[in-house]
């Protein structure tokens, strides 16, 4: 038997060979479910794309990578595009992938969601952070292209109804490449120079490739960092982006964003006009009043006698010295009463009451009282105190027995 001994590199070599040279493997599309999803610091991707029963290796180079509107992950279900070819190394064949398209819904809206998803959990939506529109703004900074028609419906509307409002055009591109980066110096230039009160930032409608540039999150950034106020006013009214959750105020259209940046002069003057009329009236009514309590004082007495006055108060002087000596009477009766009370209680706890019912108190020469015997010696002076009187006596004997 006569055949060729290839290498193993020889033969991975010509089988790489076979698969290049394979039409059908030149652009070939696979549809599958995302796995192992990997992206490496090279930026080059490496996943796998897989159903029920097989698996395919896949690469997507950085070159390829950066086109993509929207990140993979694993468990997506995707169409792939690219060539069969194999890698000679390993001697495996795999996907050279040169795009991804994301199942049942478009790149585009994923990216959208994804963004949308990112930015929310970083606060960037928090109402808290959204800054008041100015009631009255004395500039306004319109961000948007200088040749779509929105510019000029906002100029308009903003002249025709609030003409002290001046108006600064920032002209940008609003759809393509290029469009973020200018949409993003745009804001920061009015913020550094302090060009205006407020930002209003859009385009017109269109679909939304055209209207991609406001779900970029670099324009986003640029909004949630903004000192000035920035109202978003992308599309129709269906229309919502990024820009839209991230600004402080969002408007439906451009048009209606003019609406939503200034108040309408007509009905400011007719609000004036119907404060003045209140106003008026509330003048009046207080007037009235003012003029009624005015006839009340004239009618009083005092103006009319001057004397009548210190009458009266002679009058409530009197009132006020007769309570007061009888206030007075009554208190010292009633101290009166107090003193006897007190006396007639005194007198009746008092030693010398007991002696008008026969009793004597005898005290020694130091004018001690004498209670018992032992306190006695025979030949002790003492004075007897008698109801009417006293004796001087002299202690014969002493008898200590108890009566």
């Amino acid at each position: 038997m006569d055949s060729k001994v290839y290498t193993v590199s020889e033969l991975n070599a010509f089988i790489k060979e076979l698969f290049d040279a394979t039409p059908p493997f030149a652009q070939i599309a696979v549809r599958g479910e995302l796995s192992n999803y990997k992206i490496y610091p090279s930026g080059h991707h490496y996943f796998t794309i897989k159903d029920s029963e097989s698996s395919l290796k896949c690469v997507m180079f950085k070159s390829s990578a950066v086109k993509l509107r929207f990140r993979p992950e694993s468990g997506m279900s995707v169409t792939a595009f690219g060539r069969l070819s194999v890698y000679p190394r390993d001697g495996a064949y795999q996907l050279y992938c040169s795009g991804l398209m994301p199942e049942g819904t478009g790149d585009l809206q994923i990216a959208f969601e994804q963004l949308k998803r990112k930015l929310s959990e970083e606060g960037l939506f928090d109402p808290t952070h959204k800054k008041p529109l100015p009631r009255y703004p004395k500039k306004i900074a319109i961000i948007t292209s200088s040749a779509g028609a929105a510019v000029h419906d906002m100029i308009r509307i903003l002249s025709h109804r609030w003409p002290m409002t001046k108006v600064v055009l920032l002209p940008v591109r609003v759809q393509g490449v290029e469009a973020p980066p200018e949409i993003v110096g745009a804001i920061r230039y009015a913020n550094r120079y302090r060009v205006a009160d407020l930002i209003i930032t859009g385009r017109g409608g269109g679909s939304i490739e055209d209207l991609w540039a406001f779900n970029d999150e670099r324009v986003a950034r640029a909004i949630y960092a903004s000192d000035l106020p920035v109202i978003s006013a992308v599309g129709h009214e269906p229309d919502v982006t990024i820009s839209d959750y991230v600004a402080d105020a969002r408007a439906s259209t451009p048009s209606n964003a003019a609406e939503i940046a200034v108040p309408d002069m007509t009905e400011e003057r007719e609000a004036l006009y119907s404060c003045g009329i209140r106003a008026s009236q509330a003048m009046d009514r207080r007037l009235k009043q003012l003029r009624t309590e005015l006839e009340q004082f004239r009618s009083r007495r005092v103006l009319q006698d001057a004397s009548a006055y210190l009458d009266d108060r002679r009058i409530e002087l009197d009132h006020l010295r007769d309570k007061l000596i009888s206030a007075m009477e009554n208190e010292l009766a009633r101290k009166k009463h107090n003193q006897v009370a007190l006396a007639a209680s005194l007198d009746a706890m008092s030693p010398l009451r007991v002696l008008t019912r026969g009793y004597t108190m005898a005290t020694n020469e130091s004018g001690e009282i004498v209670w018992r015997t032992a306190d006695l010696t025979p030949g002790d002076r003492l004075r007897l105190r008698l109801s009417d009187g006293s004796a001087a006596v002299t202690v014969d004997s002493i008898d200590g027995e108890s009566i």
